[in-house]
């Protein structure tokens, strides 16, 4: 697997249009993730440093082709003393496959502070890696195959009264990264697509779907590493029609919420088809 920082590091070619690079994968679609940090490093490269990105909007229009390259053309809507607004649309062949708006804040602001607590779960080393992961699980896995990503058993997940279908798990990027905050952001980007749309599939054990990221929203809140333990605390409050909505909160291990994310995605139906088969279907 191409490290992370391959994945990130878009080309420009021309002002405010960026390449970013084609991986091998045995996904049939361009990992969502992919996408979503590929335009985000995009939208950084014109943006000062005085202001890190607080949160970004993106839509997955069109399935992309993971043998190709995909273009970003980065729009200055608006550039103000305190935020910073981008666009970007994600480009394969002429169609646009992803469209985003992300923004930028001052670093320097101060205000009120508060934040949720992070549920109890057991510690990351406590918990099965990829070697001990299902047929189900394993292919996905491997995809990632930099990341260490250890789900939270469903018998050992503390629940949340009244929530509909509830998912933790550990994840961070297996190598030693710089000290480069936009990296980590960009990372995080990254993995936040992982494994949140398997939250909304948690309370029906055995079924066959074929899933696919939609939309995708997500809000940074206080810096950390993304090559260090993180809790991704996962929920899917509704799923109907062949989508499903799913939330999710990322603390790091001592407990500080990091980032909010949201997601719908599909979760159509299908009759028959293998595990893997599905898997490699998932963006």
């Amino acid at each position: 697997m191409a490290s992370i920082e391959e994945i990130l590091a878009v080309e420009r070619i021309d002002n405010d249009i960026y390449r970013g690079g084609s991986f091998p994968s045995q996904l049939r679609r361009t990992f969502g993730g992919q996408v979503a940090g590929q335009a985000l490093v995009a939208a950084t490269r014109t943006v000062d440093r005085e202001f890190a990105v607080h949160s970004l909007h993106g839509y997955f229009l069109r399935p992309g082709r993971p043998d190709e390259p995909a273009v970003f053309m980065v729009d200055r809507i608006r550039d103000g003393r305190s935020f910073v607004t981008r666009r970007v649309t994600g480009v394969q062949d002429g169609e646009a496959i992803f469209s985003m708006s992300a923004s930028f804040h001052v670093t320097h602001d101060e205000g009120i502070e508060h934040q949720d607590r992070m549920p109890e779960v057991p510690d990351p080393e406590s918990l099965p890696g990829r070697e001990s992961a299902d047929d189900s699980q394993r292919a996905l896995l491997e995809e990632w195959a930099n990341f260490d990503i250890r789900i939270v058993g469903q018998a050992e997940t503390s629940r949340y009264p009244g929530l509909a279908a509830q998912q933790r798990v550990w994840f961070k990027y297996r190598l030693p990264l710089p000290d480069d905050h936009l990296l980590h952001v960009c990372t995080l980007a990254y993995m936040s697509d992982m494994t949140l749309l398997g939250s909304s599939m948690t309370v029906h054990p055995g079924a066959k779907a074929q899933t696919a990221s939609l939309d995708h929203a997500m809000w940074f809140l206080r810096p950390f590493r993304a090559d260090d333990w993180l809790l991704y605390d996962q929920t899917s409050p509704s799923a109907g029609g062949g989508r499903a909505l799913t939330q999710g909160r990322i603390f790091d291990r001592s407990g500080r919420m990091v980032a909010a994310v949201t997601q719908e995605g599909l979760t159509r139906s299908v009759a028959t088809d293998s595990a893997a088969s599905i898997m490699r279907q998932d963006r």
